[in-house]
């Protein structure tokens, strides 16, 4: 089958080449239609080929207002040529579509695009976050234009067939997989920033793009009355690049919180994983998250806030759960979960034994590819 997997900003290069690796070997005949990543390098492309087919001219440093103006009037003539272009493909599966309102009259009833053949999209976010207005609106719309949709939890799934109101059968449930393609890496050093943490002391780990939503203020304030107790026995790691402003955060962090407020390479990324006792994910909110799907493929204990799909992890035995936006009934459980080396083994043990088995990407892509094979031949 040959299928197109389509993320144009590159939102989430991992997840794309680890989904295209795992359908080549599967047999499909895939090709990744992207963007440059502005942020570094992503991972090669293992047996399936990469069309740099967004945004070619774009201008300005990442995450820049020049740069986000400059995509904009691209995005069209770079959706006709995906359209025309992917008119042999047997599917063209969309990671993401970052305008919404544009895209729906790019891909809606009266698109003068020439589409062909059945269009498939991921519901990573239900919804926009952080949305501008009539961005929510124009993502409820789109749902009605996909012949699938692809969701990572049973909460995102309830609230598409519930709450937006997709019907149940266009609606597939799959998980997100492990980054196993990470734990493969070379041995790589630690980031300059984490090197005051001793050697063997415990590290408990939040990675990935801050933003509001992902509590890091309440995580703070939760190590914040660990240190008001004395020496916490370990050090906070908090690693990845700032999507808001963290400075009254840092000013107030005890000392044996780190700070890498960049982005990182994936050799890093995975230093920085194997190093990590726990990894805590204190969000507000979520459907599913890449980080924990990381943590996973490490082998390592999670203590996790009830939101989105968190709860569907836990209940696997991989991760400790608390109540979102709880900074006391974090400190509790990180505290037990510090002080129990055999939970934390067995959390550990368990995140391994999933990453392996449910959560690895050869059965993410043959439940793809079962979803793609109902499409071609009008079962769906």
């Amino acid at each position: 089958m040959h299928v197109r997997i389509v993320d144009p900003s590159a939102y989430t290069p991992p997840y794309d080449h680890a989904l295209c690796a795992a359908l080549a070997r599967a047999g499909d005949d895939v090709i990744l239609v992207t963007s440059d990543f502005p942020y570094g390098e992503v991972p090669e492309p293992d047996g399936y080929a990469v069309e740099r087919g967004f945004y070619r001219r774009a201008l300005g440093p990442a995450g820049s207002r020049v740069r986000q103006l400059t995509k904009l009037p691209q995005h069209p003539c770079d959706m006709w040529r995906l359209a025309r272009s992917s008119r042999a493909a047997d599917v063209v599966h969309f990671q993401w579509l970052p305008l919404q309102a544009v895209d729906l009259r790019l891909l809606g009833p009266r698109s003068p695009l020439p589409w062909r053949g059945p269009l498939v999209l991921t519901a990573h976010d239900v919804l926009p976050r952080e949305a501008a207005p009539g961005q929510r609106d124009a993502q409820r719309r789109l749902y009605a234009r996909m012949d699938a949709v692809i969701v990572h939890s049973r909460h995102g799934r309830d609230r598409l067939v519930d709450d937006l109101g997709v019907p149940d059968a266009k609606v597939h449930l799959i998980p997100h997989g492990a980054f196993a393609h990470l734990t493969e890496l070379e041995p790589a050093p630690l980031p300059d920033e984490l090197a005051t943490t001793p050697p063997g002391r415990p590290v408990v780990l939040l990675f990935g793009l801050i933003r509001p939503y992902k509590g890091l203020d309440v995580l703070l304030e939760a190590w914040r009355a660990l240190a008001a107790e004395g020496d916490p026995g370990a050090d906070l790691w908090v690693v990845g690049l700032p999507k808001t402003d963290i400075a009254a955060l840092r000013q107030d962090a005890p000392p044996s919180v780190r700070f890498v407020d960049r982005f990182v390479s994936d050799a890093e990324t995975a230093a920085v994983f194997r190093r990590a006792d726990v990894v805590v994910l204190p969000y507000r909110e979520i459907d599913q998250s890449g980080v924990l799907f990381t943590a996973l493929a490490f082998g390592r204990a999670m203590v996790l806030s009830d939101v989105g799909g968190f709860p569907e992890v836990a209940a696997e035995g991989a991760a400790e759960l608390v109540p979102a936006g709880q900074a006391g009934a974090l400190a509790a459980t990180l505290r037990a979960v510090l002080d129990d080396a055999a939970r934390r083994d067995a959390l550990a043990d368990r995140s391994a034994a999933l990453a392996a088995g449910p959560y690895s990407w050869d059965a993410i892509a043959a439940a793809h590819q079962r979803v793609y094979a109902s499409l071609a031949d009008g079962s769906d």
